[in-house]
């Protein structure tokens, strides 16, 4: 039997990172919903006392982007002095438009100029990966879907005032043991959660662990030699954007598939859809779901590539590990010939130019209902089983 390890790491929206991810895609949200057309590369930073707002911008729309911050801050629920930065903190920005040279090769592909086709070219060139396996019921990996689990609880316990000393900063960590490519057991918890300075450790420990551990995490994975590590350096009084600097796209395995799966390096937040660092890993991991629910691979990994200004992927790649019904290369030949993969054809089949990105700056991009982000549907899986009996 094959042993393995694969431990997973998620963070509050109190973060100072994600307190960043989370403006810019207010931002880019409040520039669609008056400009669908919007161009936007937005990046925030946040320090004791003090958020600045940078990158670029091309729009018609009339935004206010230091309201914009102030109420991500305010809904976080830095409102209390105490926390040393509030929504009232300093606000700065020096934003400018889109430089023209890249906006010329994405208004005007190659492929535009060489045949009259319709379309728009990559914004940027760079790799991106999708990713979907069958250890969740959303097709994603065990680890980071607890992972997520537990904050986004720790901030429900915390907002709902069911532990009302929790501040907003927090991080969880899942180790999960693997038997022959399995989920076996729950090896490790570590949960870090800031707080009051007049609870005692001792406390909230057990609170942890009463109120967020053992309710959300699967009990029949867990048994005497799972190790249980709640705020292990003991207080966590000071934290968010007054213990440590944020900044946009700094958590982007936790945005992502938490390390199972490769990742480009490109960020998500603050950038609009013709930026195909995010919208083709938004694909990849609609591909990716579809095949494994279509029941072709249990596992799937897939790899888009692009070069700026250019409509066609400069590569389409796919690996199941060996789980696959037909062989990688003849599922990468279907890939290619029924889903969308230009960034106009993935703009569109996904709905990308709607004002969505809000629900994706905190918790992950990936697993969350289908209902509220379209790279979660499942509408190719019948197209993938009728061209799939080609090859069989």
């Amino acid at each position: 039997m094959e042993i393995r390890f694969m431990t997973s790491e998620s963070v509050t929206e109190g973060h100072p990172d994600k307190i960043c991810d989370q403006i810019a895609d207010k931002i880019l949200d409040e520039l669609l919903t008056q400009d669908p057309g919007s161009r936007c590369a937005c990046e925030v930073t946040v320090e004791p006392g003090a958020v600045h707002v940078m990158g670029e911008i091309t729009t018609n729309a009339t935004v206010d982007y230091e309201a914009c911050a102030r109420t991500v801050i305010r809904n976080i629920g830095y409102t209390k002095e105490e926390y040393g930065f509030t929504d009232s903190c300093r606000f700065s920005s020096t934003l400018h438009e889109q430089s023209p040279d890249i906006a010329c090769g994405v208004d005007c592909a190659v492929e535009q100029e060489q045949n009259g086709e319709d379309h728009l070219g990559a914004g940027d060139q760079g790799m991106m990966f999708g990713y979907a396996c069958r250890d969740t019921s959303s097709y994603m990996p065990l680890a980071i879907s607890l992972a997520n689990s537990l904050t986004m609880n720790l901030t429900h316990l915390r907002k709902n005032k069911v532990l009302p000393y929790l501040r907003p900063d927090g991080k969880a960590q899942v180790t999960v043991e693997y038997h022959d490519n399995q989920p076996a057991r729950i090896a490790a918890v570590v949960v870090s959660t800031q707080h009051d300075p007049d609870i005692s450790i001792r406390q909230l420990r057990e609170d942890i662990c009463n109120h967020l551990i053992l309710p959300i995490l699967p009990l029949h994975l867990m048994d005497e030699n799972t190790k249980l590590y709640i705020n292990p350096t003991g207080k966590f009084v000071l934290g968010g954007p007054a213990a440590d600097t944020g900044l946009t796209g700094r958590k982007i395995i936790a945005d992502t598939y938490g390390g199972y799966a490769h990742h480009g390096g490109g960020a998500f937040s603050g950038k609009d859809c013709t930026k195909v660092d995010r919208s083709a890993a938004y694909m990849a991991r609609y591909i990716a779901k579809n095949v494994v629910d279509a029941k072709v691979a249990d596992t799937c990994e897939v790899q888009l590539s692009y070069a700026i200004g250019v409509a066609n992927p400069t590569s389409v790649s796919v690996d199941t590990f060996g789980t696959g019904v037909i062989s990688d290369n003849d599922l990468c030949d279907i890939i290619r010939n029924i889903f969308p993969l230009t960034p106009k054809g993935i703009i569109e089949f996904l709905e990308l130019r709607t004002p969505l990105y809000s629900k994706t700056s905190v918790y992950g991009h990936f697993g969350k209902p289908e209902s509220a982000l379209p790279w979660e549907r499942r509408t190719h899986t019948n197209a993938l089983r009728h061209a799939v009996q080609k090859y069989m």
